[in-house]
């Protein structure tokens, strides 16, 4: 699914999907990293172009790979919080998962956070979102997906994205090839329907959609 299920926008209700309709804007945002391959050329292809994304960080990448966090900081990209270990929420106990939530938050220093695989369970839904900006997406380009390639993801992004789409895509091994094979492509098409490219602290005084 390209699109959230309609059940997230009732269940996550203040939980942020996209940016304002009345504005031609897209966001992307990058998600797992960093990673010493993806996230480099993520930064550089960026760099070419002279736009800011969001990136949704792991802890423990981070701890690992912290000089490649400090230049996506460096370069003026935005910083948020995936959790520390990647967890599911539809698996993981609540106190395990609000922990692994909160570490990431001191490392990351945001108030940012988007649950790994969009899995949230309702309780710790509750008591995140007392402290936290929750963020799913509108459109999810599919780029860790080994069945298909960048052609795909490409089309997946190019023909749903919409005023104030929240884009996601993935700056880690997994995802490496058809974000290669994609991201420069799919910034160039967005550009040239007009769109320009935001970060998401621009949303963070109010909830959108």
């Amino acid at each position: 699914m390209i699109r959230p299920p309609k059940l997230y926008r009732w269940l996550y209700s203040d939980a942020i999907f996209r940016g304002p309709e009345s504005e031609k804007t897209v966001y992307l945002t990058f998600d797992d990293g960093p990673n010493p391959e993806a996230t480099p050329f993520v930064l550089d292809v960026l760099r070419s172009h002279g736009i800011k994304a969001t990136f949704f960080l792991l802890g423990n990448n981070v701890l690992k790979y912290s000089g490649i966090a400090a230049r996506i900081k460096e370069e003026g990209h935005l910083i948020a919080n995936h959790g520390m270990n990647h967890l599911n929420g539809w698996q993981a106990r609540n106190e395990d998962y609000t922990k692994d939530v909160m570490d990431g938050k001191a490392l990351m220093e945001s108030e940012l956070f988007r649950p790994p695989y969009g899995k949230l369970g309702p309780m710790q839904y509750r008591l995140l979102r007392k402290t936290e900006k929750i963020v799913f997406w509108d459109v999810i380009s599919g780029d860790f997906d080994q069945n298909i390639d960048g052609n795909q993801v490409l089309d997946n992004v190019v023909n749903n994205a919409r005023n104030g789409s929240i884009i996601v895509m993935h700056d880690s091994k997994r995802a490496f090839a058809n974000l290669k094979a994609s991201l420069n492509e799919t910034i160039l098409q967005l550009s040239e329907k007009g769109y320009c490219f935001g970060t998401l602290n621009t949303l963070l005084d109010s909830k959108i959609d």
